[in-house]
């Protein structure tokens, strides 16, 4: 298995994960475009220390912006994973 630091890079912390995590105890993460269910589900366990039920995973597609001339550029595709914790556990964000 890869470093779980490579695979989960950052959590994402919007009113729709919010809403989640407190509802349906699901976390979402910005993760590593080729990292897998499995891969995801032992980096949450290991960093977190956290029983993960399921790991839901989709893909982002990024933007086409424009700059002030007419040239265009695109930001870049990135991969979105909703962890599922199992009921009575929590990871504290802030």
């Amino acid at each position: 298995m890869r470093d779980p630091f490579l695979i989960i890079k950052t959590t994402r912390v919007t009113e729709k994960s919010t809403a989640l995590s407190e509802k349906h105890n699901q976390y979402t993460f910005k993760v590593a475009v080729d990292a897998t269910k499995q891969e995801i589900k032992y980096a949450v366990k290991s960093l977190f220390k956290k029983d993960v039920v399921s790991v839901n995973t989709l893909q982002v597609g990024g933007k086409v912006k424009r700059e002030r001339t007419a040239h265009f550029g695109k930001r870049p595709d990135w991969k979105k994973a909703i962890v599922t914790l199992k009921a009575g556990e929590k990871i504290e964000l802030v």
